[in-house]
Protein backbone atom coordinates (compact mmCIF):
# COMPACT_ATOMS: atom_id res chain seq x y z
CA UNK A 1 0.00 0.00 0.00
CA UNK A 2 0.91 3.22 -1.01
CA UNK A 3 2.29 5.92 2.00
CA UNK A 4 -0.21 8.44 1.65
CA UNK A 5 1.64 12.00 2.17
CA UNK A 6 3.72 13.54 -0.58
CA UNK A 7 5.76 16.51 1.55
CA UNK A 8 6.02 19.77 -0.57
CA UNK A 9 9.01 22.12 0.63
CA UNK A 10 9.60 25.32 -1.44
CA UNK A 11 12.89 26.66 -1.23
CA UNK A 12 15.55 29.33 -2.12
CA UNK A 13 18.96 29.66 -0.34
CA UNK A 14 17.43 27.63 2.16
CA UNK A 15 20.62 25.26 2.55
CA UNK A 16 20.96 26.44 6.16
CA UNK A 17 17.80 25.36 7.55
CA UNK A 18 17.07 22.33 5.31
CA UNK A 19 18.73 19.88 7.42
CA UNK A 20 16.86 20.14 10.88
CA UNK A 21 13.20 20.72 8.64
CA UNK A 22 13.96 17.14 7.12
CA UNK A 23 15.13 15.50 10.05
CA UNK A 24 11.94 16.21 11.39
CA UNK A 25 10.08 14.04 8.89
CA UNK A 26 11.76 10.85 9.69
CA UNK A 27 9.50 9.86 12.02
CA UNK A 28 6.34 10.21 9.30
CA UNK A 29 8.66 8.14 7.08
CA UNK A 30 8.86 5.35 9.77
CA UNK A 31 5.78 5.27 10.55
CA UNK A 32 5.14 4.61 6.81
CA UNK A 33 3.47 7.89 6.01
CA UNK A 34 5.60 9.92 3.69
CA UNK A 35 5.93 8.72 0.23
CA UNK A 36 8.02 11.13 -1.30
CA UNK A 37 9.69 14.18 -0.24
CA UNK A 38 9.75 17.39 -3.09
CA UNK A 39 11.66 20.03 -2.87
CA UNK A 40 10.49 23.09 -5.05
CA UNK A 41 13.45 25.66 -5.57
CA UNK A 42 13.21 29.02 -6.83
CA UNK A 43 16.87 29.13 -8.30
CA UNK A 44 19.20 28.78 -5.23
CA UNK A 45 22.66 29.50 -5.10
CA UNK A 46 23.72 28.02 -2.26
CA UNK A 47 23.58 24.20 -1.50
CA UNK A 48 20.17 23.15 -1.40
CA UNK A 49 20.71 20.98 -4.77
CA UNK A 50 23.63 18.98 -3.09
CA UNK A 51 21.28 18.21 -0.31
CA UNK A 52 18.44 17.34 -2.21
CA UNK A 53 19.85 14.82 -4.23
CA UNK A 54 21.70 13.53 -0.78
CA UNK A 55 18.19 13.32 0.58
CA UNK A 56 16.62 10.83 -2.29
CA UNK A 57 14.28 14.20 -2.55
CA UNK A 58 13.08 15.10 -5.75
CA UNK A 59 13.67 18.95 -6.95
CA UNK A 60 11.92 21.02 -9.29
CA UNK A 61 13.14 24.16 -10.30
CA UNK A 62 11.25 27.21 -11.85
CA UNK A 63 11.13 31.00 -10.69
CA UNK A 64 11.00 32.26 -7.41
CA UNK A 65 7.84 32.76 -5.62
CA UNK A 66 6.21 30.90 -2.77
CA UNK A 67 2.47 30.32 -4.12
CA UNK A 68 3.94 29.55 -7.97
CA UNK A 69 6.84 27.15 -6.69
CA UNK A 70 4.22 25.13 -3.70
CA UNK A 71 1.73 25.00 -7.00
CA UNK A 72 4.21 23.59 -9.22
CA UNK A 73 5.06 20.93 -6.45
CA UNK A 74 1.64 19.71 -6.29
CA UNK A 75 0.95 19.14 -9.53
CA UNK A 76 3.96 17.17 -9.70
CA UNK A 77 2.80 14.43 -6.30
CA UNK A 78 1.97 11.57 -6.38
CA UNK A 79 0.77 10.91 -3.34
CA UNK A 80 -3.45 10.88 -1.89
CA UNK A 81 -2.22 13.91 0.54
CA UNK A 82 0.01 16.73 0.29
CA UNK A 83 1.75 18.16 2.97
CA UNK A 84 3.21 21.94 2.29
CA UNK A 85 6.03 22.82 4.84
CA UNK A 86 8.50 25.86 4.87
CA UNK A 87 12.04 24.71 4.67
CA UNK A 88 12.73 26.93 8.26
CA UNK A 89 10.34 24.99 10.20
CA UNK A 90 10.25 21.52 11.42
CA UNK A 91 7.75 19.73 12.82
CA UNK A 92 7.85 18.57 16.57
CA UNK A 93 7.64 14.90 18.24
CA UNK A 94 4.28 13.26 18.02
CA UNK A 95 3.30 14.96 14.36
CA UNK A 96 2.93 11.96 12.51
CA UNK A 97 0.46 10.39 15.10
CA UNK A 98 -1.81 13.25 14.98
CA UNK A 99 -1.43 13.26 10.86
CA UNK A 100 -2.06 9.74 10.97
CA UNK A 101 -5.03 10.34 12.76
CA UNK A 102 -6.42 13.28 10.73
CA UNK A 103 -6.51 11.55 7.57
CA UNK A 104 -8.34 8.68 9.45
CA UNK A 105 -11.20 10.68 10.55
CA UNK A 106 -11.47 13.74 8.33
CA UNK A 107 -10.79 13.31 4.71
CA UNK A 108 -12.73 16.21 3.68
CA UNK A 109 -11.03 18.79 5.61
CA UNK A 110 -7.31 20.39 5.91
CA UNK A 111 -5.23 20.97 8.77
CA UNK A 112 -2.56 22.63 10.20
CA UNK A 113 0.03 22.56 13.36
CA UNK A 114 0.14 24.39 16.19
CA UNK A 115 2.97 27.34 15.91
CA UNK A 116 6.18 27.41 17.97
CA UNK A 117 8.86 29.94 17.59
CA UNK A 118 12.92 28.63 18.16
CA UNK A 119 13.45 31.43 20.51
CA UNK A 120 12.86 31.72 24.14
CA UNK A 121 10.74 34.28 26.34
CA UNK A 122 7.22 35.70 26.84
CA UNK A 123 7.30 37.78 23.07
CA UNK A 124 7.70 34.34 21.23
CA UNK A 125 4.96 32.85 23.53
CA UNK A 126 2.92 35.94 22.88
CA UNK A 127 3.19 35.76 19.40
CA UNK A 128 2.44 32.25 18.85
CA UNK A 129 -0.45 32.17 21.10
CA UNK A 130 -1.92 34.87 18.97
CA UNK A 131 -1.55 33.21 16.10
CA UNK A 132 -2.92 29.38 17.06
CA UNK A 133 -5.86 32.05 18.63
CA UNK A 134 -6.45 33.43 14.94
CA UNK A 135 -6.53 29.93 13.54
CA UNK A 136 -8.92 28.84 15.85
CA UNK A 137 -11.33 31.55 15.71
CA UNK A 138 -10.83 32.68 11.92
CA UNK A 139 -9.32 29.75 10.53
CA UNK A 140 -6.58 32.01 9.27
CA UNK A 141 -3.08 30.17 9.92
CA UNK A 142 0.32 31.58 7.96
CA UNK A 143 2.56 29.05 5.75
CA UNK A 144 4.38 28.60 8.73
CA UNK A 145 2.02 26.17 10.44
CA UNK A 146 2.25 23.81 7.54
CA UNK A 147 -0.71 22.70 5.80
CA UNK A 148 -1.57 19.00 5.18
CA UNK A 149 -4.53 18.18 2.68
CA UNK A 150 -6.09 15.53 0.36
CA UNK A 151 -5.51 16.04 -2.73
CA UNK A 152 -9.10 15.73 -3.68
CA UNK A 153 -10.12 18.78 -1.42
CA UNK A 154 -6.54 20.68 -2.63
CA UNK A 155 -7.66 20.49 -6.75
CA UNK A 156 -11.40 21.44 -5.52
CA UNK A 157 -10.24 24.91 -3.97
CA UNK A 158 -7.70 25.52 -6.83
CA UNK A 159 -4.97 24.89 -4.78
CA UNK A 160 -1.92 27.82 -4.27
CA UNK A 161 -2.14 30.85 -6.54
CA UNK A 162 0.90 32.04 -8.18
CA UNK A 163 0.96 35.42 -5.97
CA UNK A 164 3.62 37.27 -4.57
CA UNK A 165 3.33 37.34 -1.19
CA UNK A 166 -0.23 35.98 0.65
CA UNK A 167 -0.69 32.82 -1.20
CA UNK A 168 -1.18 31.29 2.35
CA UNK A 169 -4.25 33.66 3.50
CA UNK A 170 -5.85 33.04 -0.08
CA UNK A 171 -5.39 29.79 0.37
CA UNK A 172 -6.82 29.51 3.89
CA UNK A 173 -9.80 31.56 2.71
CA UNK A 174 -10.40 28.93 0.03
CA UNK A 175 -10.33 26.12 2.67
CA UNK A 176 -12.49 28.01 5.36
CA UNK A 177 -14.57 26.36 7.26
CA UNK A 178 -12.89 23.12 6.07
CA UNK A 179 -9.67 23.63 8.10
CA UNK A 180 -8.59 22.05 11.72
CA UNK A 181 -5.80 22.77 13.90
CA UNK A 182 -3.80 20.10 15.27
CA UNK A 183 -2.76 19.58 18.67
CA UNK A 184 0.81 18.56 17.94
CA UNK A 185 3.32 21.51 16.91
CA UNK A 186 5.08 23.17 13.77
CA UNK A 187 8.53 25.33 15.22
CA UNK A 188 9.56 28.03 13.07
CA UNK A 189 12.53 29.77 12.87
CA UNK A 190 12.25 33.31 14.68
CA UNK A 191 14.71 35.08 13.07
CA UNK A 192 12.55 38.04 11.34
CA UNK A 193 11.46 38.59 14.89
CA UNK A 194 14.70 38.50 16.22
CA UNK A 195 16.03 40.82 13.91
CA UNK A 196 13.24 43.67 13.48
CA UNK A 197 11.89 43.22 17.34
CA UNK A 198 8.57 40.97 18.07
CA UNK A 199 6.55 44.27 18.49
CA UNK A 200 7.78 45.86 15.15
CA UNK A 201 7.36 42.67 12.77
CA UNK A 202 4.04 41.61 14.56
CA UNK A 203 2.32 45.18 14.03
CA UNK A 204 4.20 44.93 10.57
CA UNK A 205 2.08 41.20 9.52
CA UNK A 206 -0.96 42.60 10.72
CA UNK A 207 -1.15 45.85 9.09
CA UNK A 208 0.40 44.03 5.63
CA UNK A 209 -2.74 41.47 6.15
CA UNK A 210 -4.85 44.16 7.04
CA UNK A 211 -3.91 46.19 3.66
CA UNK A 212 -4.57 42.76 1.74
CA UNK A 213 -8.17 42.54 3.52
CA UNK A 214 -8.47 46.12 2.18
CA UNK A 215 -8.29 45.13 -1.74
CA UNK A 216 -3.84 45.98 -1.73
CA UNK A 217 -1.97 44.77 -4.79
CA UNK A 218 -0.59 41.86 -3.62
CA UNK A 219 3.00 43.00 -5.90
CA UNK A 220 3.33 46.33 -3.94
CA UNK A 221 2.56 44.38 -0.77
CA UNK A 222 5.62 42.11 -1.62
CA UNK A 223 7.76 45.07 -2.23
CA UNK A 224 6.77 47.07 0.85
CA UNK A 225 6.99 43.90 3.02
CA UNK A 226 10.52 42.77 1.53
CA UNK A 227 12.42 46.42 2.07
Amino acid sequence: MRAPISVIIPTLNAAPALGDCVASLFEGLNAGLIYELILSDGGSGDDTADMAEGLGARMIVGKPGRGGQLGRAANQAGAEWLLFLHADTRLLAGWSDAAQAHIAAYPDKAACFRLAFDAPGLPARWVAGWANLRTRLFRLPYGDQGLLISRTLYDRIGGYQDVPLMEDVLIARALWPHLRLLSSVAETSAAKYLKRGWSRQGVRNLWTLARFFAGADPAKLARSYRR
